[in-house]
């Protein structure tokens, strides 16, 4: 995985601009669930009958009726008919976006795990087809392209990062050809380790354990106001840009709101609120999940947020199984053990989003 800590953005130009990028758009789609399956069980048939059999051994189970009748009442399982009606419509997308992008330059279409090994430095602009997800993975490695979001399936898929259906693609590629689409600039975070390798991060980074044992490591916070550190011992820290205020960090205010509602006096309205940032500013939110208070621990930095120039510095105090992860993603994570440093903070690189207007809301 060397090569995706190396090189997380391929494209070094601040701004695409600046540059003559050969002509070529690059398709970023993804495999649906069915195809996933299939790759572990080889054809339709196979999933289904597990898909039907997996129901069977339920109802039995639940003692609603015996194996016959449970079998003859699961004739076609509804969750398979939704995974392969959600592949077919994901398909369909893809294949309708690839004749609509004939816009007489090459289109290379480019698979979610591939992502990491495109020099996205030859490319005019890009196309993701949902999800959400995946235009945040793209756009960490795709700095400074123009991307356009679109939603293959709007019925399943809320879309907040694709604001475009199927059968505008065509146009919105052709405005950023033409320079003349909506841009919005979304902040990224950076991780910079002390032996050189970097992550960037469209939403949060977590540093922690990548299983469910206390992470120990000395957290330093060096602001506007001086430096501050402490020795801490929590289920481990995240960090999230303003995309991904609403995401994984709405969840830790939602869990402090609901300790601070049931532990208050009754009726009390709690003092808390959720905090969200807007996609451009150069901030950052970080809290520490879960702090434990000890003789070796302390838990007074919890919670705050980093601003230009600002960083935090974690120093890995755990023999093993440390971890750096970046979106929530596996192929995007660097071991964090015993004597490994990195500062977090403010990526001079950012991701450029193509919306339909100019006060496209966060």
């Amino acid at each position: 995985t060397a090569s995706i800590a190396s090189r997380p953005c391929s494209n070094l130009s601040p701004e695409p601009a600046m540059r003559q990028a050969p002509p070529r758009i690059v398709l970023v789609t993804r495999q649906s669930r069915l195809r996933q399956l299939l790759s572990a069980w080889g054809t339709k048939g196979q999933v289904g009958f597990r898909y039907r059999s997996a129901k069977v051994a339920s109802l039995a189970k639940q003692g609603k009726m015996d194996l016959a009748m449970a079998a003859q009442q699961v004739e076609e399982d509804a969750d398979f008919m939704e995974l392969d009606d959600e592949d077919a419509v994901y398909r369909e997308s893809v294949s309708t976006l690839q004749r609509e992008l004939d816009l007489g330059m090459p289109v290379q279409v480019v698979d979610r795990s591939l992502v990491h090994t495109i020099d996205f430095s030859l490319c005019s602009c890009v196309v993701v087809a949902g999800p959400d997800g995946l235009v945040a993975n793209t756009a960490k490695y795709a700095c400074g392209i123009p991307i356009v979001g679109v939603n293959p399936d709007p019925g399943r898929i809320d879309g907040v990062l694709l604001p475009f259906r199927v059968h505008e693609a065509r146009n919105a590629v052709s405005r950023v050809l033409n320079q003349r689409a909506v841009i919005r600039t979304v902040t990224l975070a950076q991780a910079q380790l002390d032996d050189g390798q970097r992550l960037l991060a469209f939403n949060d980074f977590f540093i922690g354990v990548a299983s469910h044992t206390s992470a120990r490591y000395e957290l330093a916070i060096e602001s506007r106001d001086g430096r501050r550190s402490e020795a801490q011992i929590s289920s481990g820290v995240l960090v999230s840009t303003g995309a991904g205020s609403t995401g994984w960090m709405s969840s830790v205010f939602n869990m402090a709101i609901g300790l601070t509602q049931a532990m208050g006096s009754s009726g009390a309205a709690p003092a808390l609120r959720a905090e969200t940032l807007p996609w451009e500013a150069r901030e950052l939110l970080w809290a520490v999940r879960e702090p434990f208070r000890s003789q070796a621990s302390g838990v007074e930095l919890v919670a705050g947020k980093l601003r230009e120039g600002e960083r935090m510095t974690l120093e890995s105090q755990m023999s093993s199984g440390g971890v750096i992860f970046s979106d929530g993603m596996e192929q995007d994570f660097r071991r964090f053990d015993g004597g490994a440093i990195v500062d977090i903070g403010i990526a001079p690189e950012s991701a450029k989003l193509v919306v339909q207007h100019a006060a496209a809301s966060t």
